[in-house]
């Protein structure tokens, strides 16, 4: 049976400059997971780009989202120019021209493209005319000039830290948290951002926290960020610690696990979720069989 999941170590890492930044000097990435894994929503990965490296302007055929890791960062879009920190994210969708820009401080952030980039199409990407660059501005989740973009600390994780004076909009589903059996999810790239082929999200597991077994009818991506949690897929086990990625394919029968102690991460599902059926949890299935059993014997 061909696998139906992709686990990829930290340690293993290998950045390289490939087709997706034409002619960018200073740049890397690592494809954790892609079209050669049999996945067919989902690249995920890590860029890296230099201090006063450069990805000229380009634009895809698949559509893009990014979460600063580390340093800083430029982006030029057709919508704003904005100087990206870490916690910060964003979307760019398809067939926008942007460009990325090195600062004096190396760069990292995750990435993920959808669909998959395909090397036989030129990897889907398209060089174009430079862009004019406006003075950057920060991030900011009040100005609609900078509406694709936004930023997630760990504070934003923190269910005592939700009241109206502590955010930085006003609250509604944007600003939502939801809390559930020991799990803590927050939203950062979905269609209230602009984006229609995938979201993107921050996961963090107290120290109890489980999510039993379960698949689901898209693609999910996992990119530790803090602590480890053990995971499986398709029966086998795994400790996932910060820096390691992982994928799940559809159909693919997942858990996770705390370890004792808080774990966070960036997860991607691909395509977005449908509006309803988006998690087969075996123990449910297994309660109907047992239901139906019993009535059968009555």
């Amino acid at each position: 049976m061909t696998a139906r999941h992709v686990v990829r170590r930290a340690a293993d890492a290998e950045y390289v400059n490939d087709a997706i930044a034409p002619e960018a000097t200073g740049f890397g990435r690592w494809r954790a997971v892609g079209f050669a894994d049999g996945s067919s929503h989902t690249d995920f990965g890590i860029t890296r780009l230099q201090p006063r490296g450069l990805i000229p302007t380009h634009l895809h055929s698949f559509e893009e989202s990014f979460h600063l890791l580390e340093g800083e960062v430029v982006l030029v879009t057709t919508e704003a120019t904005v100087r990206l920190v870490a916690g910060d994210y964003g979307v760019i969708p398809i067939g926008v021209p942007h460009s990325w820009h090195g600062t004096e401080v190396e760069a990292a952030w995750a990435d993920v493209l959808s669909p998959p980039p395909r090397p036989e199409h030129d990897w889907d990407t398209y060089r174009a005319a430079e862009l004019p660059q406006s003075t950057p501005r920060p991030v900011d989740p009040r100005d609609p000039r900078t509406r694709s973009f936004g930023n997630i600390t760990a504070d934003h994780m923190n269910p005592g830290r939700q009241s109206q004076e502590l955010l930085a909009v006003s609250a509604s589903m944007r600003t939502a948290l939801l809390v559930y059996s020991g799990i803590t999810l927050k939203m950062m790239v979905d269609s209230d951002l602009g984006a229609v082929l995938h979201t993107m999200f921050m996961v963090q597991y107290e120290p109890d926290g489980v999510a039993g077994p379960h698949d689901h009818p898209l693609e999910e991506a996992y990119l530790i960020t803090d602590g480890e949690v053990d995971a499986t897929f398709d029966g086998e086990e795994y400790r996932l610690s910060a820096g390691d990625i992982a994928w799940a394919g559809v159909g693919c029968v997942h858990s996770f696990r705390a370890t004792g102690a808080p774990v966070r991460w960036v997860e991607t599902q691909s395509p977005q979720m449908p509006p309803r059926h988006a998690y087969r949890f075996a123990r449910d299935w297994v309660y109907l069989k047992e239901a139906l059993d019993e009535r059968q014997h009555d």
